[in-house]
């Protein structure tokens, strides 16, 4: 690091939710939660990160109350008694640090297979059936399905606000769920849930829709989405600006208050003729603050962390210029964070020389 890193440590502001800098933890699935119950070892896994000046914490993907939202009983549920106590005390733990944190509420779609655990007897749900172009695995959803899918978030919502969180995170990315409906490969629905691009966000903009008015006004809500899919990470929802405009203005009137837009490579420009990533693209078209996310300080993408292979610390010159830029607003760092929990911390103090490089074996444990 070359540049002073004071634009990642500026105050944030949207509405009423104020963080102390622009570092954010990104979402990742740990599976460390046995009966879908985060522990205090998740409390406290989540504490050592806001200690260490991170500024707003998302977290894993928690699933909604939904038989077929998940295929890991160790993934975290976001209901139920004993999920949400322990949620309740995660957010105390954070709080009590100093930390704002919001839960990332997700529905896996027909990423689930028939028979898979907790719930082996649910089959998985899709707009269509499929999980990627060409390959049904179930018949598509009934209206009725979707219209419990959209209450079960919305439930998901309404708890994270009771139990105290700092807003809440809909997974609308990387070919889950909601993704499903908004990818052309995986909609190929008739009625008013599938079409155009603008018609595929129909699902997305009710389950925002539903999810605002249980929390009101006030209460911030994030939404994720992404270009990539894991069934295909050459995919693309919109392959130019026009088209990504269509398809995030509904999403925004929806109640969208940040766009979380996720890429493997926050680097990487989005479209020919300009440097805009996707997340600063989508600022320009909507107005709205974003999150970039992708590789922070690591020299390879997440596929590569898949294969089994480490990565070392890289600079964050270009990140740190893009936020003085104002291109965009938050940058939240994934793997870095997963196996450093005080990456934030030496990142203010100009130690980059000691952050830690990434290996599959952190993947292992609640570091």
């Amino acid at each position: 690091m070359s540049i002073s890193p004071d634009p990642l440590f500026k105050p944030f502001s949207a509405g009423k939710l104020t963080l102390p800098n622009r570092i954010v933890m990104a979402p990742m699935t740990r599976s460390f939660s046995p009966g879908g119950v985060p522990g205090a070892d998740v409390a406290a896994y989540y504490r050592r990160r806001a200690e260490n000046q991170v500024g707003l914490i998302i977290t894993e993907g928690t699933v909604i109350d939904h038989p077929a939202s998940t295929n890991d009983p160790r993934v975290p549920s976001f209901f139920g008694e004993a999920a949400l106590a322990g949620w309740a005390r995660v957010a105390s733990e954070v709080h009590a640090a100093g930390g704002r944190i919001m839960p990332q509420i997700w529905h896996i779609g027909t990423v689930r297979r028939a028979g898979d655990r907790p719930n082996p007897d649910a089959p998985p749900i899709g707009p269509s059936g499929l999980y990627k172009p060409g390959v049904k695995v179930v018949e598509p959803m009934t209206e009725a399905e979707i219209a419990a899918v959209i209450a079960a978030y919305a439930q998901a919502a309404a708890e994270a606000k009771r139990l105290g969180f700092d807003g809440v995170e809909i997974h609308g990315a990387h070919g889950y769920l909601i993704d499903q409906f908004f990818w052309e490969g995986t909609n190929q629905r008739s009625d008013r849930y599938g079409g155009d691009i603008v018609a595929r966000t129909r699902f997305a903009a009710e389950v925002i829709q539903a999810c605002r008015r249980a929390v009101g006004p006030d209460f911030p809500i994030v939404l994720r989405f992404s270009q990539w899919k894991q069934q295909d990470y050459a995919a693309r929802l919109a392959p130019t600006p026009e088209l990504l405009g269509r398809f995030l203005a509904p999403l925004a009137e929806a109640g969208v208050d940040i766009f979380h837009c996720s890429t493997r490579r926050f680097w990487e420009p989005e479209f020919e003729g300009s440097a805009l990533n996707l997340a600063g693209w989508t600022k320009k078209l909507t107005g709205k603050p974003v999150i970039t996310v992708g590789s922070v300080s690591l020299d390879n993408d997440m596929v590569a962390a898949f294969r089994g292979k480490a990565a070392a610390i890289t600079s964050i010159d270009q990140l740190i210029e893009m936020i003085a830029r104002d291109e965009v607003d938050l940058v939240a760092v994934g793997r870095a964070m997963l196996v450093d929990p005080a990456w934030a911390a030496k990142v203010h103090a100009n130690r980059m020389q000691d952050l830690l490089p990434f290996t599959p074996e952190a993947l292992r444990s609640l570091s």
